[in-house]
């Protein structure tokens, strides 16, 4: 596969939940088109990780290519949960084998640079937000009808009581116990899945 030696900026973030589909759909055809699509959505992610720990520019772009066969490959084997956090590792643990095999020392080791630690930080914040957040998605959908519009209506569209009256045809204490039912449904459901109890608490 013919890949561009300039590293592209970022065109916005890839939604989580497609990154799944095309590696789903990857593993059921074995379509490199696929491969090369995630690729393509990651590749400043993976550029920035390669430029840290190789520290030539030539070297980390020469590495970035490398990790197209590696995750072509390893896609096949490993289940995914996050992609984009699996990424990350991927391109951490290729960049130390290759420098391990080349017998490079780096005077500064990489998690010691304060600057690439908060950045690191930040990645994880942000990875485990999503996490949570498709987690609450996921548990929204499971709620009773009516709950899951009101929920969806309150905390998701801003509506009011009184707006979601006229929306849905609700008396205005029916609005407000499914609120609060879904609420109480959507906190037993998060700690079903061993995660901190998400629970809004505004009314």
């Amino acid at each position: 596969m013919n890949l561009s030696r300039t590293i592209p900026p970022p065109s916005g973030d890839p939604d989580p939940a497609d990154d799944l589909a095309l590696i789903a759909a990857y593993r059921q055809s074995r379509d490199l088109k696929l491969v090369a699509h995630l690729y393509q959505r990651y590749l400043h992610l993976l550029y920035g990780v390669c430029i840290k720990y190789m520290g030539e520019p030539e070297t980390a772009k020469d590495s970035v290519m490398d990790i197209f066969e590696e995750l072509s490959q390893k896609l096949l084997r490993h289940e995914v949960a996050n992609f984009r956090g699996w990424l990350y590792t991927l391109a951490k643990n290729h960049c130390l084998m290759k420098l391990r095999a080349s017998g490079r020392t780096r005077v500064q080791p990489f998690d010691s640079d304060p600057m690439q630690m908060e950045e690191d930080l930040h990645l994880k914040e942000r990875m485990e937000k999503e996490e949570q957040f498709d987690r609450l998605s996921k548990c929204v959908e499971a709620l009773p009808a009516d709950q899951k519009t009101v929920v969806h209506l309150f905390y998701l569209q801003n509506k009011c009581y009184k707006e979601i009256e006229t929306v849905t045809g609700m008396e205005w204490n029916k609005v407000r116990s499914h609120i609060q039912n879904g609420r109480r449904n959507l906190k037993l459901c998060m700690q079903r899945q061993n995660d901190p109890a998400m629970i809004i608490t505004n009314e």
